[in-house]
C-alpha cells in the first residue's frame, strides 16, 4: 500500500475506534466537533509552516515566535473565559501538571518536534502522531492500571502497523 493509503486507514482506525466508544447510539454533530476540526486543521497548517520556517531558523525561534505571534488571541481567549473562583479550587498538583504541559510536554517538546519536521519532512515525521493514542493506552496501562480491552489491542496494533508501513513507504 501506499504512503497516503497507510496514512488514512491510520487515521480512519483511530477515528473510528473513538466514535465506537463514545457510546453515541449515532453519529451526531456537535457544535464542539466543527471546533474540534477547526482546531486540527489549525495544527496542520501551523506544523506545516513551522516544519517550512525550522528548515531556516532554529527550532527553538520557531516555537518562541509562535508563541509571541499567539499571545494577543490567548490573551483574549483568557480574558473572555476568565473563572477566578476556579482558579482559586485549583489544587498545587493541579499547577504541577500545568506547569509540566506548559513547559516541558508543549514548550520544550516542539524544540525536538519541530527539528524532526524540518529533518524529515512533514508528512512522514507527521504520522508518528498516529502512534500518540497507543502511547498513550499503553501509560495509561502501565501508569493508572488501565484496562486494556481486546478491540484497544487490535486497534492499537493496526494503527501501528499503519504508522511502520508509511515509514516504509516513504
Amino acid at each position: 500500500l501506499g504512503f497516503w493509503a497507510c496514512a488514512l486507514a491510520g487515521s480512519a482506525l483511530v477515528v473510528t475506534f473513538a466514535v465506537i466508544r463514545s457510546g453515541s447510539t449515532g453519529l451526531t454533530i456537535q457544535p464542539a466537533d466543527g471546533l474540534l476540526l477547526a482546531a486540527m486543521g489549525c495544527a496542520a497548517i501551523g506544523y506545516g509552516y513551522g516544519a517550512r520556517l525550522s528548515q531556516h531558523m532554529r527550532a527553538e525561534h520557531v516555537i518562541c515566535w509562535a508563541l509571541v505571534l499567539a499571545l494577543p488571541a490567548t490573551v483574549a481567549i483568557t480574558v473572555v473565559q476568565w473563572d477566578g473562583a476556579a482558579l482559586a479550587r485549583a489544587t498545587p498538583g493541579a499547577w504541577a501538571g500545568f506547569a509540566y504541559v506548559s513547559v516541558v510536554a508543549s514548550f520544550a517538546g516542539f524544540f525536538a518536534w519541530y527539528r524532526g519536521l524540518a529533518l524529515g519532512g512533514v508528512a512522514r515525521v507527521g504520522q508518528v502522531q498516529l502512534a500518540q493514542p497507543v502511547l498513550a493506552l499503553g501509560w495509561a496501562w502501565l501508569l493508572l492500571n488501565e484496562a486494556i480491552t481486546w478491540p484497544m489491542a487490535v486497534t492499537a496494533l493496526a494503527v501501528l502497523a499503519c504508522v511502520v508501513a508509511t515509514q516504509k513507504t516513504r
